[in-house]
């Protein structure tokens, strides 16, 4: 029978304490986006913050979509290599990768959801 910490599969028990741990320190822009994400709000779909994926921990996830968000602030400026070899990493296991910048949600949240319903049509599993 599994346990309760093996729907999480492919993470070390490290990443699901950092995941857990972030979750308590969004940033702005996390907060702002998350407000218009959780509790199914757009189109019905589930998101998790901060949630632990394939031995990464993403910003935002709909399963149902196998959608990941990420947000990225000014500490992503020196990391642009990193976060193109993550999200092709991520990408080779099937999930769908939308980024945006601190500014762009802070100043064009609408845009962003936007963006994040034509995401959501991608399908895939969770």
């Amino acid at each position: 029978m599994p346990r309760k910490g093996d729907r999480i599969r492919g993470n070390s028990p490290e990443i699901i304490q950092a995941a857990r741990e972030l979750r308590q320190r969004l940033t702005p822009a996390e907060v702002r986006l998350w407000n218009a994400l959780k509790n199914r709000q757009i189109n019905g779909f589930r998101f998790r913050c901060q949630h632990p994926v394939q031995g990464f921990v993403v910003d935002f996830y709909c399963p149902a979509c196998c959608l990941v968000i990420e947000v990225d602030g000014s500490v992503h400026d020196s990391r642009g290599e990193y976060d193109t070899a993550r999200t092709e990493k991520l990408e080779t296991f099937g999930y769908r990768v939308l980024r945006f910048g601190n500014e762009e949600v802070m100043e064009n949240l609408d845009k962003v959801v936007e963006r994040i319903v034509e995401g959501l049509g991608f399908g895939g599993i969770g």
